[in-house]
């Protein structure tokens, strides 16, 4: 039997306060290899809560967060560390490029803690940007590009390690509505590809992309619905 990519057993993040602040009420989540998941909810709803849980930035207060089967609580702060260089890939709103920096050199730095030699980890970098169609833009910098192709390139990062989940929070907010076509159409590819993918996003035409599509509301994780895509 597979084991999941992501699961949330009962999962829950409570804030201390007076009162305390449940952000993320009790959620049970399964996210299987390969799956496509978009997760969609206002501003406040407790996305960004369930976003730092899944990307091992935070830890539930009580329930259960296996990723690949490893049981997060189990772990030290470094060793979550390790896990989450490892298994995760993070796409952010803003694409976190240095300017300075060639777009391959940008992704190379996904693995600069890397024991292996400056010539795999390029030959890694060159083989994630051609997956995004930036192979003939190696040596370019970031200023030169237009946004759609600065945040291919941070979709080129976050797959480098070739990771067990492509996190991306809000991929397209700072896009257009016909570059963040050409973006979602991407991560439909990687999707045919076998990637693990969930996009958080308060945007429906964008969790719609998803094989499958959850809401959340003030803390509450619920199923909106199932298509085959």
């Amino acid at each position: 039997m597979t084991v999941p990519v992501v699961e949330l057993d009962g999962a829950a993040r409570v804030f201390p306060g007076t009162p305390p602040v449940e952000a993320l009420k009790p959620t049970n989540l399964v996210i299987n290899q390969g799956d496509y998941i978009g997760i969609v909810g206002p501003s406040g709803s407790g996305k960004s809560t369930l976003l730092h849980l899944l990307g091992l930035l935070d830890t539930p207060s009580s329930g259960v967060y296996r990723l690949d089967g490893i049981d997060i609580a189990s772990l030290t702060d470094g060793e979550r560390a390790g896990v989450r260089s490892a298994r995760i890939g993070f796409v952010f709103q803003s694409f976190h490029l240095l300017a300075h920096r060639s777009n391959v050199e940008n992704v190379m730095l996904a693995e600069i803690y890397r024991p292996d030699s400056r010539k795999q980890r390029r030959e890694r970098a060159v083989a994630a940007l051609e997956v995004v169609g930036l192979g003939h833009r190696l040596d370019a910098f970031p200023t030169t590009l237009s946004g759609g192709e600065r945040q291919r390139v941070a979709v080129a990062r976050a797959l480098v390690g070739e990771p067990s989940l492509l996190l991306a929070d809000e991929p397209t907010g700072n896009l257009d509505s016909k570059t963040s076509a050409k973006i979602l159409d991407l991560f439909d590819n990687l999707h045919r590809r076998g990637m693990t993918l969930a996009i958080i996003t308060h945007d429906d035409d964008v969790a719609q992309r998803a094989q499958r599509r959850v809401q959340i509301k003030d803390g509450v994780m619920t199923d909106a619905d199932r298509s085959d895509a």
